[in-house]
């Protein structure tokens, strides 16, 4: 009986990947890597967290350091001449929640970088000084130029989104480090900086003008992440019985302008875990940050469904002003949907990757906002129950022990009762969070747009939310918004959900059935 390959679970390092005796499953990944080399820049790749960055970064090293025993087999193997050895730098940032931290975080770097290349630099107390040392003397002792890693350069700020003042901080400390990499340009051959946000290179890399960004360059859009190929051939023996479309409706949808791609972490535990459907990758990390984001700016999370933006705003990552929308891109909880062009205009279409974000993070929203975690979940199987079941008065019912459960600090210091987005997005966030996949925020039509469709089944639910005001029901009828759907499911049920800001509840609630 053939041996299955293992699942390399946690590991970055591509040497105990290819390790023979190990056995291993390993994605080749080393065409993107060659042709990147071969194009001899400095190079940019943001990504979200657990996606494969660190193993791509140690897959450069070992290349550069010419490890041929580790490629064979795979494409670069005879494409490379393994003699042509580069000194290689390679630094890696981890959390920390204070200069003093940063601090001993570049210098412990510098250390390891000169044991591993068997160098001395000159004591000074400057980092940004031996860094530039450390690039210098690599060349002169090896009299090959130096080639230059950093994995997750922005995590000392990203680290510190909740104290500002210390992210500041950690940028002009980092940015001055990567001055370094523009004063011994002539020192270096190859750059490739790792990270989850992009920010912009007047923040953080000042003068790096030949730093290219390849995040959404679609030749490298599978350079991380595993594609629906590499499921359907290379995981396939380790996937049998496994229903893949499901797979790909939870796990798939990461769109970096090429094929879509599954999170590599996903794809590990869920196989790992005896093919059971979990949040793994969202786990992972909660994003707190994210929730403080949505209770200050007043957004309206059922619109992230559909969300319509530009690139500037997919590209900027400014800590003085942080937008939600590019922070949930960047940190991967949206995703590419597609790409409207109008005429000299680009614009980009966002939505949540997979089913695994969208409930997660709308359940998390939730969670949030209901602090009773016994009570949010009772909410929620009721709402699956009378959702079923055609129970329009028991959804009544659900709705407003929904809002009765939510805490009162979450009105307190802001206008936030006031705002009709707050209460769709609740009430989104409890059909996305309950794992109701088929949900549409500003549904549109041809007289307006339909505040929220809910679909189950042969079933059609379409709310309309009004808060201080009356004719939430009417407008329904008004506008006819169910005309476009008539044809097509068993059952519609049109619902008018009228709040008032001062109880912070339902005052009026009405449904009719087509």
């Amino acid at each position: 009986m053939k041996k299955l390959k293992k699942l390399p679970i946690g590991i970055q390092t591509f040497e105990k990947i290819r390790d023979k005796k190990e056995n291993y499953i390993y994605i080749d990944k080393t065409k993107e890597a060659l042709e990147l080399i071969e194009g001899g820049g400095y190079y940019f790749l943001s990504r979200p967290r657990r996606f494969g960055k660190s193993l791509f970064l140690d897959t450069l090293q070992d290349i550069f350091e010419g490890k041929k025993e580790l490629f064979e087999g795979l494409y670069i193997y005879d494409k490379w001449d393994w003699e042509d050895r580069y000194p290689v730098i390679k630094f890696g940032f981890s959390g920390n929640r204070n200069l003093k931290e940063l601090y001993s975080v570049i210098e412990h770097n510098i250390d390891s970088n000169k044991e591993h290349l068997e160098i001395d630099c000159k004591k000074v107390d400057d980092y940004a000084v031996c860094f530039a040392n450390l690039i210098e003397n690599a060349y002169k002792k090896y009299n090959k130029k130096v080639v230059v890693l950093i994995d997750e350069y922005d995590k000392p700020i990203l680290d510190n989104l909740d104290q500002i003042e210390v992210a500041k901080a950690s940028r002009e400390v980092l940015k001055r480090l990567y001055t370094q990499l523009k004063e011994s340009d002539k020192y270096i051959k190859f750059v490739f900086l790792t990270g989850v946000s992009k920010f912009s290179k007047a923040s953080i890399f000042s003068g790096l003008n030949n730093l290219e960004d390849i995040s959404l360059n679609p030749n490298y859009g599978t350079i991380c992440g595993y594609t629906q190929n590499d499921i359907e051939t290379d995981f396939k023996e380790l996937l049998e019985g496994v229903e893949l479309n499901r797979l790909k409706e939870w796990y798939n949808g990461y769109n970096f302008l090429s094929h879509r791609v599954y999170n590599p972490f996903d794809i590990l535990l869920f196989i790992s875990n005896n093919h059971r459907f979990s949040n793994y990758w969202f786990n992972t990390g909660t994003p707190s940050f994210l929730i403080k984001l949505f209770e200050k700016e007043h957004y309206n999370i059922a619109k992230l469904e559909n969300l319509r933006t530009n690139e500037s705003l997919l590209n900027s990552f400014d800590i003085e002003s942080l937008s939600l929308e590019t922070v949930m891109f960047q940190s991967g909880y949206l995703t590419i949907k597609k790409i409207v062009q109008k005429r000299r205009r680009t614009e980009y279409i966002l939505t949540y990757p997979n089913l695994e974000t969208k409930m997660s993070f709308n359940d998390y929203l939730l969670g949030f906002l209901v602090k009773n975690r016994s009570s949010k979940i009772e909410i929620q199987n009721e709402l699956m129950d009378m959702m079923e079941e055609k129970n329009l008065d028991g959804i009544e019912s659900v709705f407003k022990s929904l809002f009765a459960s939510i805490a009162y600090n979450n009105y307190t210091k802001n206008d936030i009762e006031d705002y009709e987005g707050f209460y769709a997005s609740v009430i989104y966030a409890y059909f996305a969070g309950a794992g109701f996949d088929r949900i549409v925020a500003e549904d549109a039509t041809n007289d307006g747009r339909i505040d929220l469709s809910v679909f189950l089944d042969d079933m059609l639910y379409i709310f309309e939310f009004k808060v201080n005001q009356k004719g939430a029901l009417e407008q329904i009828k008004k506008k006819n918004y169910p005309q476009k759907y008539e044809t097509k499911f068993s059952d519609i049920f049109i619902v008018g959900v009228e709040f008032d800001s001062k109880s912070r509840n339902i005052v009026h609630y009405e449904w009719d059935r087509i």
